[in-house]
């Protein structure tokens, strides 16, 4: 069975995003990003993978999406979670990397989680978990 691994960077505050952006520099971060998905299959929202820009080299890219026109070379497109998972086939291991929206719908998935405490409460529109004030992220429609 495929082990399914959310992996994070995460603010004190909760915050992962804000306005498609990540809200701080963190010296060795994205290394550690890279070390741990490398090789690996990705499970990411159309916004993250938008916010990359890119594929990125060895690492296969599974986009989840509700734009039945959206596409990208050398992309797999998924419309639901579940279906990320057929498509990632039988790995070992699938990290799913962002954003909010595709976190919560892959939490009842996770085997275990990778996350960075990044020391900073930036503001920021996209929260891991519960967001300040106790509420789940909310839907991105």
């Amino acid at each position: 069975m495929t082990r399914v691994t959310l992996i994070a960077a995460v603010a004190e505050n909760g915050v992962i995003g804000n306005h498609g952006q990540i809200p701080w520099r963190v010296p060795g971060e994205l290394s550690h990003f890279k070390a741990t998905t490398m090789g690996h299959t990705m499970i990411m929202g159309r916004k993250t993978f938008e916010s990359i820009g890119r594929t990125l080299p060895g690492r296969r890219t599974i986009v989840m999406t509700r734009d039945p026109g959206w596409e990208h070379p050398g992309v797999d497109i998924a419309r639901t979670f579940a279906d990320a998972l057929n498509l990632a086939g039988p790995v070992a291991e699938v990290f799913v990397v962002g954003g909010a929206e595709i976190y919560a719908l892959a939490m009842p998935y996770a085997d275990r989680m990778v996350l960075s405490e990044v020391a900073q409460s930036p503001p920021g529109d996209a929260f891991f978990g519960p967001t300040p004030g106790g509420k789940k992220s909310a839907p991105i429609t």
